[in-house]
């Protein structure tokens, strides 16, 4: 009688499990997909991974402050934030200039990153709108309703908002969470830093709180 060493047995098994590999049609198939596997190139590899990518981020949009280069924007549109915003500037600033809309979006912006006032933009839009003509933004306050009848100005305002939510950054207030018109002197103009005369606006600053603001 024959005696099998371990190794013997062990290389016995192993051709056996080659034998049913090949039989059983599976070779051929790990060949195939092997050659499919090397026909794909290593760079479109590595991006499906996510392999040596560079991770780059959009560019900031470039604003230009007319109404034609809004016209070339697409149709904007969002969620509640986006719709409060669009409305506050609409009945705040539709009559401005392009450049005016961007300032009074980016004074509501700057609120919304001071602690001094509410952290979301309908928050901030509507503080205050309990009592009549006691809250921030008077057309929430006055017992009108607010009916949008110019749709071409509601359609651009509608994407200054969209583009200052998306990133978009002027600088043109310097910091500033106030403005009002010309026509009027608030009391509480005199205790602000004025930063800015755009169109019929003029815009402040709290000094107390800008250093909040830029963190």
């Amino acid at each position: 009688m024959k005696i099998l060493t371990v190794a013997a047995v062990f290389a016995a098994a192993l051709a056996a499990a080659k034998d049913v590999y090949a039989d059983s049609g599976l070779d051929a198939l790990f060949k195939r997909e092997q050659s499919t596997l090397n026909a794909v190139p290593t760079g479109r590899l590595n991006n499906f991974f996510n392999f040596n990518r560079s991770g780059k981020k959009a560019k900031p949009t470039e604003v230009k402050f007319t109404k034609a280069w809004l016209d070339t924007i697409p149709a904007a549109k969002g969620g509640d934030n986006f719709a409060c915003l669009a409305e506050a500037l609409y009945f705040e600033a539709r009559g401005e200039t392009v450049k005016g809309q961007f300032a009074v979006a980016e004074v509501i912006m700057n609120r919304v990153k001071s602690s001094q006032f509410p952290n979301s933009l309908c928050a901030v839009i509507n503080q205050g709108t309990g009592r009549k003509y006691q809250c921030q933004f008077t057309y929430t306050c006055d017992g009108h309703k607010e009916v949008i009848r110019e749709k071409t100005a509601f359609e651009r305002v509608s994407k200054v908002a969209r583009l200052v939510m998306d990133g978009a950054t002027t600088g043109i207030t310097d910091g500033a969470t106030y403005y009002h018109t010309t026509a009027v002197r608030p009391r509480w103009s005199k205790s602000f830093t004025k930063t800015a005369r755009i169109g019929v606006h003029l815009f402040y600053r709290d000094d107390r709180f800008r250093t909040a603001l830029n963190n």
